[in-house]
């Protein structure tokens, strides 16, 4: 999932030659966790549209109120960070989420489709709190110089946790026992409410658990020695929004921005759904939730290809050596979820086509985003036209494409802005209200046009981002 960068602090404390390995193990486990609660969005969907007879529509504000929770409380998050100081601000974070965790215990017993949204505001709200606390820490954990590297490596473990995310919530919350729409038909009025009413409550362990593991998590660093954080930027900043939004590159980057992690969101949201359809591949939703950690994960993996390649590597010997290493990776990756010889040489060779696609754009940022998102736009599109398990695997394929999207146009639309990079940064993060916008939209096409052929609203997304990548990027003199 999408994380923005930060303003880089000054540091006190990392010099001294002391060893930061435990803190900043800690830390990486934030990054962890708040991909992890991001994704197991994609399983409460499906879930909770079963339990309270929801249309697609209505299905899709569990991502509109999580992502709204995300641009409405930035800006409140970053002046409590302000006022209690960066590590308060992680144990505030982690309280924050866990209680929106365990507001998921009385909304499944009453039980309440209002309550779940009002946990799941709650828990974002915790999230980003975290997101805006824990970022500083990792860039002064260690020498000024490998800051960059120790943030990539954060935001490796937050795809780990995307990825297991699904898989999880298909074990614990999906695998209760299913009855065909004909039992469903023969039960009587108490039958049906008793089954919704069971059916609800499988989500109260699995956040339970995660409710205490984030507390544990919040008393661990309130006792955790870190270093201390001044202040991020102490230069005065007059420059407005409006400002910065007259910069061509930056404007049509907060476009790409949203309409990125809208498309993300979206097809992540309806995964389950798609792939239980009977003329899709008709598998049961705990096997569909394993499948979609196949579209989380290549994410994962195409963010290491794309570092290794888009990057410096030390010799070029050693580079096919990580390159051989990440393949290796896939094979597992594909295997694990899958346990199929066939479907994971189909996963392996959708991570070769993002490899090769990878070095057609030769490392260029604005070009090798263009033809990623073409390749993206190309397979959400040709889903309409498919069935079966091609249609899912054309669609699960689009994660592998989706991974260096948001730091690339991140990067591109901050280029020479100078004293508008703040302003344009804040402008950029803000943009992931895509994530809550777009669901609702292609959750409004699905109940009028169906689900299969409302695939085509990310394909229009891509599009959009393959001309930034291509042309709207460029920087105007």
């Amino acid at each position: 999932m999408a994380s923005g960068p930060v303003s880089q602090p000054s540091q006190t404390g990392n010099s001294d030659g002391k060893s930061y390995t435990f803190a900043f193990s800690a830390l990486t486990i934030l990054f962890f966790m708040w991909g992890f609660l991001t994704s197991l969005n994609d399983i409460l969907i499906p879930h909770l549209k079963a339990v309270f007879d929801l249309s697609f529509t209505q299905a899709s504000l569990i991502q509109f109120t999580f992502f709204s929770a995300y641009f409405i409380m930035s800006i409140p998050s970053g002046k409590i960070i302000e006022y209690i100081g960066y590590k308060n601000g992680i144990v505030a974070g982690l309280a924050t989420a866990g209680v929106g965790a365990m507001m998921f215990y009385p909304a499944a017993a009453m039980p309440s489709y209002p309550l779940f949204l009002a946990g799941l505001f709650v828990l974002a709200t915790g999230i980003t709190i975290l997101q805006v606390a824990a970022n500083p820490y990792v860039s002064v954990l260690g020498t000024p110089s490998g800051a960059s590297a120790r943030l990539n490596l954060s935001q490796a473990f937050n795809s780990l946790g995307t990825t297991l995310a699904p898989a999880f919530g298909g074990l614990l919350i999906l695998s209760a026992t299913v009855f065909t729409v004909d039992q469903l038909a023969s039960m009587s009025g108490d039958e049906l409410a008793t089954y919704k009413a069971l059916k609800a409550t499988t989500v109260q362990i699995p956040y339970i658990g995660l409710g205490i593991t984030l507390f544990i998590m919040a008393g661990i660093f309130a006792f955790l020695k870190l270093p201390t954080i001044s202040e991020i930027d102490e230069r005065e900043d007059h420059h407005t929004f409006s400002e910065a939004l007259k910069v061509p590159h930056l404007l049509l980057g907060v476009i790409a921005i949203f309409v990125y992690v809208g498309a993300e969101v979206s097809i992540g949201s309806y995964l389950v759904d798609f792939i239980i359809e009977p003329d899709i591949a008709g598998l049961t939703e705990k096997a569909a939730a394993s499948l979609v950690s196949l579209y989380w994960g290549g994410s994962m993996i195409g963010r290491f290809l794309g570092s290794i390649l888009m990057g410096d590597a030390a010799t070029s010997s050693k580079k096919n050596l990580y390159i051989f290493g990440i393949f290796i990776f896939s094979v597992i990756i594909g295997w694990s979820f899958t346990q199929d010889l066939m479907y994971t040489g189909v996963f392996v060779g959708f991570v070769a086509l993002n490899y090769i696609l990878f070095l057609v754009g030769k490392g260029t940022p604005g070009k090798t985003l263009g033809i990623l998102a073409l390749a993206a736009s190309i397979l959400s599109f040709t889903t309409i036209f498919f069935f079966g398990m091609t249609a899912v695997w054309l669609i699960l394929s689009v994660g592998l494409f989706n991974s260096i999207m948001f730091p690339t146009i991140f990067t591109l639309a901050i280029k020479n802005l100078g004293r508008l990079t703040g302003k344009g940064s804040s402008l950029l993060i803000m943009a992931i209200v895509g994530g809550a916008i777009i669901p609702v939209m292609m959750g409004f096409l699905a109940d009028n046009i169906g689900l299969h052929k409302s695939f085509f609203l990310p394909a229009l997304c891509y599009i959009y981002i393959a001309y930034y990548g291509f042309k709207g990027s460029d920087v105007k003199a």
